[in-house]
Order: structure tokens, then C-alpha cells, then sequence
């Protein structure tokens, strides 16, 4: 299983061109990708850099026709200027995934006022992949950037949203079975959290990230040091956009749960493309001789 992670800034690259295009090529020539991760992808965003408003929802999902395309629209607000004017401007994340999709969730993460800066609305969208190995929850967002105060309560929705997750595995008494609405779908313990996080690893939102659940739910580990315990984080941003960061640093991760620690093999970053200010990561873990999934919403 691959999976592929990547903060495009709305499909904007080093030289300042949108082409949602080249996103697309970038991602097939580094990687055959079972599951794909974008952050900030645009809709009728005319205000944005180099942007004429294209829908890069749409146009990123026409790349890979055999992909499920499940969008995530963290703002949402009138556009009131431009060629798309009197649509709804949208900005957010887009999971791709040619492996079957069974229930999707999207969750608005916490932004509490902060005295000092303003920053906009974040989402996580968690969608379970039916793997080789049974079904994995994916889930792919983008924190806040200016606001440490609310990073760590984003850091507190996410680690919650695992953790209902474990306690949501087991059927309870009285499970509703009747495949409408209402039907109760469990929730698988394994778990990827991939996206643009905005803090370092020497930060209180990392070390909590990873700190342990105290209702035994498996713990999240960092999959780069997971693979090489110890060594500094290659750099995911500022490589080669040196105007909006002078020093490289790594603020895009990979987060497992414990039960997929044995399976992981590989993590890479593709340091060379400049599509985008951010570069991709590629995880990759091995299921061999597994089973069939089952299907989702089994009783």
C-alpha cells in the first residue's frame, strides 16, 4: 500500500505558475500511489497567487479517473470578484484513493480566538480504505500555521478522533443493522495521519502528537523515525522556495498507529520536484500473505 502526502499550495510552484496539470505528472512519475493526499487545493479562488479561480478539486480528480475523489472544504465563502464571481469560493483538502472507500468523515478542526493572530478554518477528512490487510483509516489535514494555541487544540481534535475511533471498534449492545442511515459501522484501530502539520519536531504539538493514550489506544508513531530511529527529519519545505522560507525545515509527517508499526517499509521525500513550495512524501507498508479485506459495514 502507498500512500502518498502533499501540501501543493493550491497547485502553485516555485515559479510562481498554477497548474494543477503538473501536480497530477509529478505524482505518476514519482510513485504508482494506492492513496493520495493533497493539502490546500483551491475552488473559484481568483485572490489566490496566479490562480484564475480553476476548480482544482475537479481538475486533480479528472487526473486519476480511477480514483474515488473525497473533497474537504475547511472555507467556504462567496466569491465576490473576478470570472467565478457569484460562486462559492473553497479552499481545503482532496483524498484520492483507488482502493474501495467505505465511511468517510469530515471533522472541522477546533479554532478558538486567538488574542494575536488569525488563521483560517482547518479540516481533517478520515476516510476508510479497504487495504490488503483489512481496512485502515486514512486521514489527511492541514493546521493552522500562525496560531500555536490552536495547533495544540487541533493536535487534541485529532488524537480524540483516534481515539473514539478505538473505543468505536467494538459493536455495542444494541447496534442498529439495518444498512440505512443509522446502521452502526465499526471503526478500524489502524490508522494513518498524514498532511501539512506546521510545527517542527521539537515542539510541544509533536511530542503530544505521539504521547500516549491513557484508555490503551494505540499509540501514533512518526513513520520517518519509525524507519530511522534518531536521524534529523528531512526537509519538507524551503528547499527550493527560498522567498517564503529562507531555511528548509520538515513540517509535513506521517503518523501510524502501533499496529502498523511491523508492516512499514518505506518513507521518501521527492526533494527534487518544485511544483509546489512543500514536497511529497511517499509511505509505503507491506501486508504479504494477507487475507481479503472484509467488507465494510459487516455485522
Amino acid at each position: 500500500m502507498k500512500l502518498l502526502s502533499w501540501n501543493v499550495q493550491w497547485c502553485r510552484g516555485v515559479d510562481g505558475r498554477v497548474d494543477p496539470a503538473r501536480i497530477a505528472r509529478t505524482v505518476k512519475e514519482m510513485t504508482d500511489a494506492d492513496v493520495i493526499c493533497f493539502q490546500e487545493v483551491a475552488r473559484n479562488f481568483t485572490t489566490l497567487a496566479g490562480s484564475d479561480g480553476e476548480d482544482q478539486f475537479a481538475l486533480l480528480a479528472a487526473a486519476f479517473p480511477d480514483y474515488k475523489a473525497v473533497e474537504g472544504i475547511a472555507v467556504d465563502v462567496p466569491d465576490v470578484r473576478g470570472p467565478t464571481r457569484g460562486t462559492r469560493s473553497q479552499f481545503g483538502n482532496l483524498l484520492l484513493s483507488r482502493l474501495p472507500v467505505g465511511q468517510v468523515y469530515r471533522y472541522l478542526l477546533p479554532r478558538a480566538a486567538d488574542p494575536v493572530h488569525a488563521d483560517m478554518q482547518r479540516i481533517a477528512i478520515e476516510a476508510t480504505i479497504e487495504g490488503p490487510r483489512g481496512p485502515v483509516r486514512v486521514t489527511t489535514t492541514h493546521l493552522a500555521y500562525y496560531s500555536q494555541s490552536q495547533r495544540l487544540q487541533q493536535v487534541a481534535a485529532l488524537r480524540e478522533i483516534h481515539s473514539q475511533a478505538h473505543a468505536q471498534a467494538r459493536r455495542p449492545a444494541q447496534a442498529d443493522v439495518s444498512r440505512g442511515p443509522f446502521h452502526w459501522i465499526p471503526k478500524p484501530d489502524a490508522a494513518i495521519v498524514v498532511g501539512d502539520f506546521n510545527f517542527t519536531s521539537d515542539t510541544m504539538e509533536y511530542t503530544q502528537m505521539l504521547a500516549p493514550f491513557a484508555d490503551g489506544t494505540p499509540r501514533l508513531h512518526d513513520a520517518a523515525q519509525a524507519l530511522n530511529p534518531g536521524q534529523p527529519h528531512a526537509a519538507t519545505v524551503g528547499i527550493h522556495d527560498r522567498a517564503q522560507w529562507p531555511q528548509p525545515f520538515c513540517c509535513d509527517f506521517a503518523f501510524i498507529s502501533a499496529d502498523l508499526l511491523g508492516h512499514l517499509v518505506g518513507f521518501e521525500i521527492n526533494a527534487e520536484t518544485d511544483a509546489s513550495d512543500h514536497q511529497p512524501l511517499l509511505l509505503t507498508l507491506t501486508f504479504p500473505g494477507s487475507s481479503p479485506a472484509p467488507n465494510f459495514g459487516a455485522r
